[in-house]
């Protein structure tokens, strides 16, 4: 295996900057300052969302505001003609659009990313004297509607591990895939409601970043920091299960280092796979809720500050920078809380009874 698929993290740059060098074809040159002058301080991941939404933009311009003009062809002289009504349509433009021969739409939190991706890009050009004018200053934010947080109940968590490892509701042409797999989407959910990984993180994993010694694991945060989190005997133990059915198959590679979770091509298994499997399983729990990895991430959240009362505690182990994005996602405690205190007035005393 060469040196580049060994390290995932790597690969998965490597293969982000490809796309955002086929996206910068299709925009004006110009556009390949902007992502050299960003590049220190942002991700590949940030960088290619970037470049997605320049996409839409620089068509927006070409077909709205310069009338079939290409998107090559844009200058930075055009740029300086796009003023704050521009950007107001462009966002109401966003509701429903066409692009490539597919009709899209964006919701509030899509356009107010796409709005934050065009604000940098001409504050880029603005603070370089490239532009003498930047009115994406002058467009407010979309307001953003608070999302309802979408989590499993403790019964729901116990069901959904149980339908892993037995395939209870499972379709009949399903069976026989889950009896290779069952042990290994086990360990899968077991990590996910354990720790509170991220899927990007958990599908980084190999083999090389266990330590059952101290039931822990180095993962690879947003930003490409690295982090230890520790685990429970519990997730411990459905780990073990699967690294010993690896062990015993023959057609494992034997590779360092070696992915930790493998597709049934006995390849490192895919972002797409894991959601998937995900879904396959909720479905059967609970129908009605649509759960993803990040929404057993945001159980493994609610679970741990039931338990510590402590963001803090919660923010750090999750990996969040900034505490109100812990808040925001694990406001559903707020119930807890109200219903706790539900009985904390008393509006009718008993002593009242003996001045009657």
């Amino acid at each position: 295996m060469s040196s580049k698929s060994e390290n995932y993290y790597q690969e998965r740059n490597l293969k982000n900057l490809d796309r955002i060098d086929a996206l910068l074809a299709t925009l004006p040159d110009f556009c390949e300052d902007f992502f050299r002058g960003v590049e220190p301080r942002t991700s590949t991941l940030t960088r290619l969302n970037y470049a997605y939404d320049l996409r839409i933009f620089f068509d927006f311009l070409s077909k709205k505001k310069f009338h079939g003009k290409a998107v090559k062809e844009i200058t930075l002289e055009d740029l300086e003609q796009v003023n704050a009504t521009d950007l107001e349509i462009f966002l109401s433009y966003l509701t429903r659009y066409t692009f490539g021969g597919r009709r899209l739409s964006c919701d509030e939190r899509a356009k107010a990313r796409k709005l934050s991706t065009v604000r940098s890009f001409f504050k880029y050009f603005f603070n370089k004297g490239l532009i003498a004018v930047n009115n994406t200053t002058k467009v407010p934010t979309p307001k953003l509607h608070e999302k309802e947080i979408i989590r499993l109940e403790n019964e729901e968590v116990s069901e959904l591990l149980d339908t892993a490892e037995l395939g209870t509701g499972l379709p009949p042409h399903a069976s026989g895939y889950h009896e290779r797999t069952k042990i290994r989407d086990t360990a899968i959910l077991t990590l996910f409601l354990g720790t509170g990984i991220r899927i990007s993180e958990l599908v980084g994993l190999n083999n090389e970043s266990l330590d059952f010694s101290t039931n822990s694991f180095v993962v690879t945060r947003k930003g490409g920091n690295q982090a230890i989190l520790y685990f429970s005997d519990e997730v411990a133990d459905a780990l073990i299960a699967y690294l010993e059915q690896k062990k015993e198959d023959p057609r494992v590679p034997k590779e360092s280092p070696s992915p930790l979770f493998l597709s049934m091509q006995y390849r490192r298994i895919t972002v797409r796979a894991v959601e998937n499997l995900v879904k396959k399983y909720a479905r059967i729990v609970t129908p009605l809720k649509k759960i993803t990895p990040h929404k057993l991430r945001s159980t493994y959240g609610t679970a741990l500050y039931r338990e510590t009362g402590d963001i803090y505690i919660v923010a750090d182990v999750l990996g969040h920078r900034d505490v109100n994005t812990t808040r925001r996602h694990y406001a559903a405690i707020s119930e807890d809380n109200r219903r706790s205190v539900a009985d904390a007035v008393k509006l009718h005393r008993p002593e009242d009874d003996d001045d009657e």
